[in-house]
């Protein structure tokens, strides 16, 4: 059995999942971390016994026992360039969402990963969640006949929210509708985007952050194929559930459908000092005891397997960057309050913001 070095660069919460699910795994020769937070890097150091602990990624970069390279780094201004030297560096590189904050910064990594025959891909972590998965068998398989339509509402709460649109100037439907994209775009493929609209609200975001932050973002998509799907993100549920997320899924055939509640409120915890909380209730997930609930552990592995054994990639990073396009055009179109179609025409300029 081939083992490993793995590299995990940004060790929060995404990161932090990434890292202690491969310090225990078997592939894994040596684990090395990098991380600016000293006292984070302390406490996984301390949980993880990795082989190496630093601040300065470039010097994991330069780690030849380093063979793949987890960019967990936040904000996400900084994913381009760190994935931009693992590929130089010769490393395979797994990307956490989005892929870069351009389209010619995406086009560069893909060139960079393509020319070296690197392993590239980028963390669309919901590809892991059985009851997707399961949509999309029901598509590939006939079971509910040719695709009609789809819709996805995505919504997380208002202090994950502030969070996240604090940390960088990038919309709902680049920072969560973006998953439900990729979701939709992977169940529907060979079809291709060709058109947007999409339209902004606001309230309490708006207030909270004290910048022009809209609570929900609604993107209709037209494919190539005639089908048209409308997919939503919004972050400014009440704060009484620290991290919830919540999705709706109907997708409509021609001979059925197929409905999914993600809302994540099967399980339901009661005390008396903290009253009504819904565990197990994020996107990313978490360990619980001697098991995982959520998608990202898989997502993690799947990855290392791919570099291991030399198996293609769940999510390349040709279909990010076309849910990147699709997102920047839905912040375009919103802007404009008009339709805006695709391929965009290559602009240097065009931000993955909002």
């Amino acid at each position: 059995m081939r083992q490993i070095g793995v590299a995990v660069i940004g060790t929060g919460w995404c990161g932090g999942i990434r890292a202690e699910t491969l310090a225990k795994h078997p592939l894994v020769k040596s684990l090395h971390l990098a991380e600016i937070k000293p006292e984070r890097l302390d406490e996984l150091k301390r949980k993880l016994n990795p082989a190496s602990a630093i601040a300065d990624y470039k010097q994991v970069l330069a780690n030849r026992e380093v063979e793949a390279v987890y960019i967990s780094a936040t904000p996400e201004s900084t994913h381009y360039p760190i994935a931009r030297d693992a590929l130089a560096a010769g490393k395979h590189v797994f990307l956490e969402k989005p892929i870069a904050m351009t389209l010619a910064e995406a086009d560069e990594l893909i060139a960079s990963a393509r020319t070296k025959d690197l392993k590239f891909t980028i963390g669309y972590s919901q590809r892991f969640n059985p009851k997707y998965a399961y949509v999309r068998k029901t598509i590939r398989d006939g079971t509910i006949g040719k695709p009609v339509t789809a819709l996805v509402s995505r919504h997380i709460t208002r202090m994950l929210g502030t969070k996240i649109s604090g940390r960088s100037k990038l919309s709902p439907a680049a920072m969560e509708a973006t998953h439900d994209l990729d979701f939709v775009f992977w169940c529907l493929e060979p079809a291709k985007p060709i058109r947007v609209y999409s339209q902004q609200n606001y309230g309490a975001m708006r207030a909270m952050s004290g910048g022009d932050v809209p609570d929900q973002q609604w993107l209709m998509v037209t494919l190539d194929n005639g089908i048209s799907v409308v997919v939503g993100g919004g972050w400014s549920l009440p704060l009484g559930y620290p991290n919830f997320s919540t999705t709706w899924i109907e997708m409509i055939g021609t001979e059925g459908a197929v409905m999914v509640d993600d809302s994540h409120r099967d399980v339901v915890l009661n005390t008396v000092q903290k009253g009504m909380q819904l565990p197990m209730s994020t996107m990313p997930g978490e360990f619980v005891e001697h098991t995982y609930a959520g998608p990202m552990k898989a997502e993690t592995v799947h990855f290392l397997e791919a570099v291991v054994y030399d198996r293609p990639v769940m999510v390349t990073p040709e279909h990010a960057r076309m849910v990147m396009e699709v997102y920047i055009a839905a912040d375009i179109s919103a802007e404009k309050n008009e339709p805006v179609s695709l391929p965009m025409k290559p602009v240097k300029s065009v931000r993955a913001a909002a």
